[in-house]
């Protein structure tokens, strides 16, 4: 048997961490300098107003230690560890699992370890997580695990808009010329994770409404079974995530559809008003 982990920022919830057996590595999130108490759950419209009212945000890596002794507890007990992490192209938490990982190898010859880095972040990397505890569960070996959910990994399509490109801007996770104009006129960023993970913008449209269409319009162009679950995430934007579901609907998607609050940990580099939308399609 082997132990899932993955960290706060797949943005799974609590239902379905619990439901399948995967353990979370904590994020450390700071807003207007005072570290977010998450223990009596995510107030998503007070954390996202305060960003609205000029908060500012930052986020911190688990340290090693944590990866340490949530590793070596399951190792100890005769598991074998797979980590599936958070895009190394927007965090380094991929890479700190994988040198924890590669020390344990050596204390721990006759256990296994891996470390998927999804490329991706929110339901991105929550629904690899997921596909891998599924295989867990109908039997599939530690090995298979990990090259099937790689391919997961590879077919996982993330397209998004945000309200304001001045959050991925101040944060480090875009580098763009566009963020001038974008608040200047009203355009609305169509955003996607690309095949290293690092945020890309790929056009723009004028106007809300024509953005959250184009999401809608990516899935019916580029979704390979619409009969597939599909993740929408929002940042405090409820009913743009809904408008988003109803033209999935329109566009003949007949899988599960789950909707989330985005999590302090990405949403705070995304911003307040981010709608994002993850499914399968071709190799990206």
């Amino acid at each position: 048997m082997f132990r899932i982990f993955t960290d706060a920022a797949a943005n799974l919830p609590e239902r379905l961490l619990q439901e399948n057996d995967i353990d979370v590595i904590p994020v450390s999130i700071c807003i207007d300098g005072e570290e977010l108490d998450m223990s009596a759950g995510f107030d998503g419209a007070d954390f996202y107003n305060r960003m609205r009212s000029g908060a500012p945000t930052n986020t911190a890596m688990p340290a090693m230690g944590v990866f340490i002794d949530l590793f070596t507890a399951a190792l100890k007990r005769g598991e074998d560890v797979l980590y599936i992490a958070m895009s190394g192209g927007i965090s380094g938490t991929a890479a700190l699992g994988a040198s924890v990982a590669a020390e344990l190898r050596e204390e721990y010859p006759d256990r296994k370890l891996a470390v998927i880095d999804t490329k991706g972040a929110s339901l991105g990397e929550g629904f690899p997580a997921l596909y891998a505890a599924r295989l867990r569960r109908e039997g599939v070996d530690f090995d298979e695990v990990v090259r099937r959910t790689e391919d997961n990994r590879d077919h996982m399509h993330q397209v998004f808009t945000v309200d304001n490109l001045a959050y991925l801007k101040r944060t480090g996770r875009l580098f763009s010329a566009a963020v001038k104009v974008t608040n200047v006129l009203n355009v609305k960023p169509i955003l996607i994770g690309d095949e290293d993970g690092h945020i890309v913008l790929r056009h723009m449209n004028v106007g809300r409404r024509r953005s959250l269409d184009t999401l809608a319009a990516r899935y019916r162009s580029e979704c390979t079974d619409m009969a597939v679950r599909v993740g929408l995430a929002h940042a405090d934007c409820a009913e743009d995530a809904a408008y988003v579901e109803k033209k999935l609907r329109e566009s003949g998607c007949t899988g599960e559809i789950l909707t989330v609050l985005y999590e302090p940990v990405t949403g705070s580099h995304v911003g307040p008003g981010t709608v994002a939308l993850f499914f399968y399609g071709e190799e990206r």
